[in-house]
């Protein structure tokens, strides 16, 4: 049974929001019920990320929700955001669900920096890489980007590259947090956090919500929004994978996405010249980069070059990129915004949108156990 994604609801996207996550989370799962013309009563399925700190019945308790059949959830963070939208449609095709909702709900900007809480005693993977400084998310993306720069000649200018094609999307994004212009002069003139990674290549700090919710096709047909079908998800980790530091492998820049963008071009029956627009998970610049790559759109040591000279810049890239403003420049909710996104590029509703999308491809993070999607025009 083929399953499409039927409403997007979120809040809106700032530094601190003033509200608690539960509230947060049920207005975003409130409008994107509204948005598909849905009720709370015709839910009875839930999908959430384990980081997630609302839970299930609080959300059901809450909305009127009458009967969970289907709950489940999905780890490693900004991995997780296509896996939930996987587990949703394949609740619906085993028929464990009728009406199924995803949703993230984060309040990262006024609630800390996780790794302030760091240790002096550490366990598991984290004693392997932790004590060499190796703490903050910054850090682990750097050695990927200053290897890719060893490896291949990738610049600062084409990390840049995918900073300002993020902010430019974002100004045309009313609900993007980062609304300020941004240049080349600009992007080199900030701070390094992590080198050769600076400011304006880390996501944003933000609080917000997104939901999404996912029905069967057949259903899809008579609710209120035009459907952007499930055409294909996809996991992966790759062998032997250590969290964001998998750095001792024989090819050093391959991520769990390399496994991810096979299964999924092949479950899908299409190539990466058919799609239309991506979503490419970026929480780092650099991420877009390597995701052009394993993703197939450019071959190992080119994807600092397809970046350059407006090539993924709306409305005359190549392959116009996170054109909402991507976690860079609209919001970090763990990539569950990319979805939103994604979603209304196949609506034809998107603030940059691109004329004719028929396959929209959106990723989740590329340091982690990994999914990633290909929604289509129904």
């Amino acid at each position: 049974m083929k399953s499409a994604i039927v409403g997007i609801g979120q809040t809106e996207f700032k530094k601190n929001i003033g509200r608690n996550e539960r509230h947060i989370a049920l207005e975003a799962i409130s409008a994107a019920l509204a948005d598909a013309g849905l009720s709370p009563r015709d839910v009875d399925g839930l999908v959430r990320f384990n980081m997630e700190n609302v839970s299930e019945v609080e959300v059901a308790r809450n909305l009127g929700i009458e009967n969970l059949r289907f709950f489940a959830e999905v780890g490693y963070g900004g991995g997780g955001a296509c896996a939930t939208v996987g587990l949703a449609a394949m609740a619906i095709a085993a028929g464990r669900a009728k009406v199924v909702v995803c949703w993230r709900a984060r309040n990262r900007g006024s609630g800390g920096r996780p790794w302030a809480a760091t240790g002096h005693r550490m366990g598991g993977d984290e004693q392997f890489w932790a004590p060499f400084g190796l703490l903050r998310p910054a850090d682990q993306i750097a050695m990927l980007t200053r290897r890719h720069m060893h490896e291949y000649g990738t610049t600062s200018q084409q990390l840049g590259a995918v900073a300002v094609a993020c902010r430019k999307h974002a100004q045309r994004n009313p609900n993007a947090q980062m609304q300020k212009p941004m240049t080349m002069a600009d992007y080199e003139a900030a701070r390094m956090v992590s080198e050769p990674l600076r400011l304006f290549d880390c996501c944003l700090e933000s609080d917000g919500s997104v939901a999404l919710v996912v029905t069967s096709a057949e259903r899809a047909r008579d609710l209120k929004q035009k459907p952007a079908q499930v055409l294909a998800v996809s996991q992966g980790t790759g062998p032997d994978h250590v969290v964001m530091t998998n750095y001792y492998k024989k090819n050093f820049l391959e991520t769990p996405s390399t496994y991810a963008a096979r299964d999924l071009f092949a479950q899908a029956g299409v190539a990466p010249a058919d799609v239309d627009c991506a979503q490419f998970y970026d929480a780092f610049s650099p991420l877009v980069i390597l995701s052009l790559e394993e993703y197939g759109f450019c071959a190992p040591g080119e994807g600092g070059r397809f970046v350059e000279n407006g090539r993924i810049e709306w409305p005359n890239g190549e392959l116009p990129v996170n054109t909402s403003g991507g976690s860079l420049s609209e919001a970090y909710v763990h990539g569950m915004n990319l979805i939103a996104e994604a979603t209304r590029q196949v609506r034809g509703t998107s603030t940059s949108q691109v004329a004719g999308v028929e396959l929209s491809l959106v990723t989740s993070g590329a340091g982690v156990p990994t999914s990633a999607m290909i929604l289509a025009r129904s």
